[in-house]
């Protein structure tokens, strides 16, 4: 895998101050570090509702007691110096497999989930922050439908796949799908829960008598699909197969790809070390697509805000208990994250998959008269883990109460860029929305540093 230098374009946009204070040779030389990571895939773990970063990765014990919050000892993790929330025992232990930012920050303030949501799940901030922000064609696509687009998977294996929620405050968020790219970029969706016991991949099954080499036309798969409501009502390949029906043909006719979907054929102790949740068996999931050759995985930690059980949206609306709130959802990451890290270690797969666990935002610093914390678009925490990132690495620091960057500050657009330069494709390359203008896929810059 080759990795562009930074064009000069790049370089003039860096200028004389250079990106977070670095000359253009330091640029230079932390672009060329990203080259190191042979990324084969992404799973990106999309934490909806907004995790407070005092509440995981940068707590704060020694500021008053209306920002440190309900849990004030950190812990101790495998990496010296470096303390998370105590309510993390099984995180702390593979801190040294994670790569944590301290000092994520919206560069437009996005307050509202919808706008921030599609703001985390694109890279690019809506034209207005707005809880009512509706689905449209003119906003942009997905990383995943981006992926799709310019470094397809090989025929037979669906390059993105997102279960197994549509996430949604009120209205439907935009970014989950391919928008002006196309219905064939749109990925393979799986609305169905992975933690019940006849989970399947909602797929296109032959009648008794029709052999594969009978599909030879547009027509004569439209015919069949059209018999098959299950899978158009859960599957958005099937709406997209009359712009793309060789893609549908591809994964009727691959078992190597469903087979990924069979989770029985884990051992009953790796499930078990998951966690039987929706999240932990979509994560084992995760795992296993890659394993089958899928670029890019979104898994929906939940689908709607508000509610026991329901994301990480903790306002304290309601007289909701949100130490009891968190004590619900927090078990669950500990289990989970630790587990997919792990496994794709001991598979040899962590090194060439990138792994992003990540919200629309963080947390108010101070505690508010509703006893929880509000929207905080300026001062979040984002781990990762894989793909060549440095393990044990602590990217920038927020101020004493995790209210501002105080150095290493990035952006949405930062994230995405990384990525998409993790997985061999330039931040700069140039895509074209329904009006053909060209658009880049990335405003942002890779961040070097993170990685070894």
């Amino acid at each position: 895998m080759t990795f562009p230098h930074p064009t000069r374009r790049a370089a003039l946009r860096v200028g004389g101050a250079g990106l977070f204070g670095l000359t253009f040779p330091q640029f230079v030389a932390a672009t060329d570090r990203v080259k190191k990571a042979k990324v084969k895939a992404v799973i990106f773990l999309h934490q909806w509702g907004g995790p407070g970063q005092h509440e995981t990765f940068d707590p704060k014990p020694d500021a008053p007691d209306n920002v440190r919050g309900w849990f004030t000892s950190p812990i101790a993790t495998a990496v010296p110096g470096v303390r998370i929330c105590e309510k993390l025992p099984e995180i702390a232990k593979i801190q040294d497999k994670l790569c944590v930012v301290r000092c994520m920050a919206h560069s437009t303030r996005m307050n509202n989930h919808n706008s921030a949501g599609y703001y985390s799940l694109t890279g690019v901030p809506p034209p207005t922050d707005d809880q009512r922000l509706r689905d449209s064609l003119d906003l942009f696509p997905a990383y995943g439908s981006i992926v799709s687009k310019l470094a397809p998977a090989p025929p037979g294996v669906a390059t993105f796949v997102s279960y197994p929620h549509v996430i949604a405050d009120g209205s439907i968020t935009p970014g989950q799908h391919a928008s002006f790219l196309g219905k064939s970029h749109n990925p393979l969706f799986v609305a169905d829960d992975p933690n019940k016991d006849n989970f399947r991949l909602p797929e296109l099954t032959l009648p008794e008598g029709v052999s594969p080499q009978r599909l030879e036309s547009r027509t004569d798969i439209l015919k069949l699909i059209d018999g098959q409501t299950d899978l158009l009502e859960k599957s958005a390949v099937a709406k997209g197969v009359d712009e793309s029906y060789q893609k549908a043909v591809a994964l009727l006719t691959s078992p190597t790809f469903k087979t990924a979907f069979d989770l029985t054929q884990e051992k009953p102790a790796t499930r078990d070390r998951y966690g039987r949740t929706t999240y932990g068996q979509g994560c084992l999931l995760a795992r296993r697509l890659v394993e089958a050759g899928a670029k890019f995985v979104n898994v929906y930690f939940a689908r709607s805000i508000g509610g026991a059980g329901q994301g990480w949206d903790y306002h304290g609306f309601r007289g909701e208990s949100v130490p009891d709130r968190l004590k619900e959802l927090m078990p669950i990451t500990d289990q989970t994250l630790p587990a997919l890290v792990t496994d794709l270690a001991d598979r040899g797969l962590l090194d060439s998959t990138l792994v992003v666990w990540a919200g629309e935002f963080g947390r108010t610093p101070k505690i508010s008269s509703n006893g929880g914390r509000d929207h905080w678009p300026s001062c979040y925490s984002v781990a990762l883990a894989g793909g060549g990132v440095k393990g044990g690495y602590v990217h920038g620091k927020s101020d004493k109460l995790g209210a501002l960057p105080t150095d290493g500050r990035v952006t949405p657009e930062d994230l995405a860029a990384t990525m998409f330069h993790a997985l061999g494709l330039d931040p700069e390359t140039e895509i074209r929305d329904s009006l053909n203008r060209p658009l880049p896929i990335s405003r942002g810059k890779p961040v070097g540093e993170l990685f070894a």
